[in-house]
């Protein structure tokens, strides 16, 4: 069986303080996009298990990758046999999109799925939490305002069905570690769920990235990068996540042809 882990983009992020417990509470208006890797898991017919990808290079042990963890934390509670994962990576890593923890989650999901377990989505969401921070927004998979560590959502409703984004990554990435370690925690609040624009046209004044900051005076291409979008007619522009990737909503699709050679460019319908 396969599906199809896509990406998500952050619009706005602001890092409200450091917590006791070495995270930080953050706000974002976390929303799902169209770029998706391609995950395919079967039972096991040798009783081995097996993990192995294609397309993009991952890097690190297998035993680390958030695939296996999936799998593993869900075999342990739920006496799953061995199973093949293959995994085709599109997204790129060290972008702030949210990759491996798409991966994850629909692996969880999947499983549930193969081995009809029936659980809901809060038991996925549960698990989803151990494996890491953005993994449980992938179980519902929808616009959320994300609170806490990106793991207590609220569901929003952006108007974003006629708009194209064009997302570009540099060819560097940006460790969510060293992110996190330069940020300077603003205090500063997103507006509450219902009072947030649906129209993105509005979003540039109201819903900053904290990690821009830091990010752009180390690394000035990706502040190059969305200086360009903006400059191409993006009625909104920022860095996803802790970067390397900047984005653009446009309401026509951006005329590009040229620029931004060397990078990862991907531009499709928001919506």
């Amino acid at each position: 069986m396969i599906v199809f882990p896509n990406a998500k983009i952050n619009a706005g992020l602001r890092v409200i303080n450091r917590r006791p417990d070495g995270y930080h509470d953050i706000e974002t208006m976390m929303i799902p996009v169209k770029l998706a890797d391609a995950l395919e898991v079967t039972p096991s017919a040798d009783g081995q298990f097996g993990f192995t990808t294609s397309g993009l290079a991952i890097d690190g042990p297998t035993d680390l990758n958030l695939c296996v963890k999936a799998f593993r934390l869900m075999q342990t509670r739920y006496g799953l046999p061995e199973v093949k994962i293959h995994l085709h990576k599109v997204i790129p890593t060290g972008a702030g999109l949210g990759g491996g923890s798409s991966d994850a989650a629909f692996t969880l999901k999947l499983l549930n799925r193969i081995f009809s377990l029936k659980l809901c989505n809060n038991d996925l969401m549960q698990m989803a939490e151990e494996l890491g921070s953005d993994c449980s927004f992938f179980i519902e998979n929808r616009p959320c305002l994300a609170t806490g560590r990106g793991e207590v959502l609220f569901p929003v409703h952006p108007d974003l069905n006629e708009f194209h984004i064009l997302i570009v990554k540099p060819d560097l990435s940006v460790s969510t570690a060293w992110a996190y370690s330069h940020v300077k925690p603003s205090g500063r609040h997103l507006p509450e769920a219902a009072d947030l624009p649906s129209d993105p046209g509005r979003w540039q004044a109201v819903l900053s990235n904290d990690f821009e900051e830091a990010v752009f005076e180390n690394w000035p291409e990706i502040a190059a990068i969305k200086n360009q979008l903006l400059k191409l007619g993006a009625v909104y522009a920022s860095m996803s996540g802790s970067g390397s990737a900047v984005f653009g909503l446009f309401k026509s699709r951006p005329d590009y042809k040229g620029l931004f050679k060397g990078n990862f460019v991907w531009e499709g319908m928001v919506g």
